[in-house]
């Protein structure tokens, strides 16, 4: 077992590998109970979250963080600019809106949450409805030209893009004068992206993997069983293992408070075990997958270069 080693950003900022995820459920309730055990994660020595405004959750990672005694400075976070923002709310006045929020002056890394900006009615991020595009609203590149501004301004220490692909990461680098820090993305053995993985090393834009466990789907593999067995961890540790064995942060979300302690306790994979999870690739989304009708949240699988 080896301590949680910590990135280089290409700003030259350091966040730990591992993260805690803040999605805290689809419901105002669900949200309202994640306090507890983001405070427990703290006390397990979590040093970054990972939150967003359409998780709801931004005001308790605030209260966690303040209940913990952990110093503010000491704790790596990351939220998003929503998709429904850009158009209505400027990126500053969206950002300073989850800057309350979270009781800071300042994010460590804020992310375009999605490429295409969605009509939501009002601000309820645990709305449920029908979402469609908005037809008249600025580009992603647009948009990344304001999310430069408040990284000039200090705002947000570091900045990036979410559920972006080869093709439009191409389209933003295009007008980019800052090239991101990250790229958040479903990743997981049963999605490994190595062309998306590969792309982002050589942009040095390093990957947050989301749902990087890939849940049972992946977890009752039976390789990912057999190596659990070999190496005396859980499947979640395997899975973790190898993710930052390529170089991918991981931001996996536990309530559990003795899951919480495993999962910042990873086993070092033998090389032939690494080459084995990969060769479980199947391109196969769990998380946001295309739906029947070829959408994914308004955008088709060509728009979004999937």
């Amino acid at each position: 077992m080896s301590p949680v080693p910590k990135f280089k950003l290409n700003t030259g900022a350091e966040l730990p590998a591992v993260g805690l995820g803040g999605w805290s459920g689809v419901t105002a309730e669900q949200h309202a109970k994640a306090v507890p055990w983001m405070l427990s994660a703290l006390k397990s020595g979590y040093r970054h979250i990972d939150t967003a405004w359409g998780y709801g959750t931004e005001k308790y990672v605030a209260e966690a963080i303040k209940q913990s005694g952990v110093p503010r400075e000491e704790v790596w976070i990351t939220t998003k600019l929503p998709w429904n923002h850009p158009g209505i709310l400027t990126v500053e006045q969206s950002l300073d809106d989850s800057l309350k929020r979270l009781g800071t002056d300042y994010v460590d890394l804020y992310l375009l949450h999605w490429p295409q900006v969605i009509d939501w009615p009002g601000e309820d991020p645990a709305y449920q409805g029908d979402i469609k595009v908005r037809e008249s609203a600025p580009t992603f590149s647009e948009t990344w030209a304001a999310m430069e501004e408040v990284y000039v301004k200090g705002k947000a220490k570091n900045i990036g893009v979410s559920n972006f692909s080869i093709q439009n990461l191409e389209k933003l680098l295009a007008t980019a004068k800052i090239v991101p820090a990250m790229n958040q993305v479903e990743m997981h053995p049963l999605l490994a992206q190595e062309e998306l993985r590969a792309y982002c090393a050589s942009k040095g834009i390093v990957i947050t993997a989301y749902s990087p466990t890939g849940y049972s789907n992946t977890l009752t593999n039976p390789l990912i069983v057999e190596l659990a067995g070999k190496y005396k961890v859980s499947a979640a540790q395997i899975v973790l293992a190898w993710h930052l064995s390529r170089g991918v942060v991981v931001v996996p979300k536990s309530s559990n408070a003795e899951r919480q302690k495993e999962n910042l306790n990873l086993p070092t994979l033998e090389a032939e075990d690494l080459a084995r999870i990969s060769g479980l690739d199947r391109g196969q989304r769990l998380c946001n997958a295309v739906d029947e009708k070829g959408m994914v949240s308004g955008w088709t699988r060509e728009q979004m270069g999937w």
